[in-house]
């Protein structure tokens, strides 16, 4: 997922940069970390529904989590009560890129693609990041990672998504998007629309794009740092986060810290040379608006809607939740009113 994710940040600035990173699958797990916290399996609530209410119009929302438990099943009744009675589901917004190019376009650019993940001018990652944070990497990579060599050369934000990706496996956890598979599947037996909140982006130039971003530079130090310093003190909270979210505990994870690495990455991209000069540094708030003016229309063309958004985001004071009460909109938490929001017996939707 965390690949997927950051494909779409380096989508940004260049089209076929973004379908490049997916193009080697993560480095197997050799042998499980030793871990302090017992992350939960078999079959789990999850959390509840927030309830987005204008009138008696309802949008149901859905806080999503990675990594979750790798072997964690999904007890998704609620949630497909809820499908069963919908007009429409939001998925969670995304940035569209295209390149019209066709595809014999798409395979001429498949030769500009070596090699995109690969510093500038043959360096190495020791000779780009400061020794400091290369000395913690190498003791991340060996317990991680292992002794392949393939990521030596690797940009800084492409071997911190190998090194986050491998650690994460170890762990015992997934980027597997278990929740939003649940509610598609869901959505499709239920033959509810799909609606996905979306911002494209049009690459003219995707050709020149791939030259420009393997010879520039690209400020993602800090991404580097921060996904070093993730993994070194936050494995443990990720587990506990996603123990909290398979059991439905909001308030572990109200009280839970959430230290995102992706943050500085998103910023490299954003801040790039690249992506300025192509005008997409304001992609984030973009993405929120496109997510908005989604959510409205719903509120005002259906009856019962359901919709995926990150639960970090509907924990924030200031995140899209904040947005909604400001247009004047009721949002109620899972366990605000536990009697209005009590998890629905199979077939009904939540009152």
């Amino acid at each position: 997922m965390r690949r997927l994710v950051l494909a779409g940040l380096i989508g940004i600035s260049c089209a076929a940069v973004s379908a490049a990173i997916a193009v080697e699958p993560p480095s197997p797990a050799d042998a499980a970390a030793p871990m302090e916290t017992v992350v939960v399996s078999g079959e789990q609530p999850g959390p509840g529904l927030w309830k987005v209410s204008r009138g008696d119009h309802v949008l149901w929302i859905l806080g999503t989590l990675a990594p979750l438990p790798k072997d964690i099943r999904w007890k998704s009744g609620q949630v497909d009560a809820v499908i069963a009675s919908a007009q429409e589901v939001l998925d969670t917004p995304q940035v569209g890129v295209k390149a019209d190019i066709g595809f014999f376009g798409q395979l001429a650019l498949l030769p500009s693609l070596i090699g995109v993940r690969k510093n500038p001018d043959d360096r190495t990652l020791k000779e780009v990041v400061p020794a400091d944070l290369y000395a913690r990497w190498v003791v991340l990579k060996e317990k991680y990672i292992g002794r392949s060599g393939k990521v030596e050369d690797w940009r800084p934000i492409f071997a911190a998504v190998e090194l986050y990706e491998s650690a994460i496996k170890k762990s015992e956890l997934t980027d597997s998007g278990l929740a939003q598979k649940a509610v598609k599947s869901a959505a499709k037996r239920a033959g509810v629309k799909v609606t996905v909140p979306k911002v494209d982006l049009l690459v003219e130039d995707p050709r020149n794009a791939i030259r420009e971003f393997k010879q520039g530079s690209l400020d993602d130090v800090d991404c580097f740092r921060t996904t070093l310093d993730r993994i070194d003190t936050d494995l443990e909270a990720m587990r506990e986060r996603a123990n909290a979210w398979s059991t439905a505990d909001l308030e572990t994870l109200r009280s839970l810290p959430y230290t995102d690495q992706l943050t500085a990455c998103k910023e490299a991209v954003a801040n790039s040379e690249l992506a300025r000069s192509r005008g997409v540094s304001d992609i984030e708030q973009r993405i929120r608006t496109a997510w908005l003016e989604a959510a409205d229309r719903s509120l005002t063309n259906n009856a019962v809607t359901l919709s995926l958004l990150p639960i970090q985001e509907l924990l924030k004071s200031d995140g899209y939740l904040a947005a909604l009460r400001a247009r004047g909109i009721v949002v109620e938490a899972p366990d605000d009113e536990p009697a209005d929001l009590e998890r629905p017996a199979a077939g009904t939707t939540p009152r």
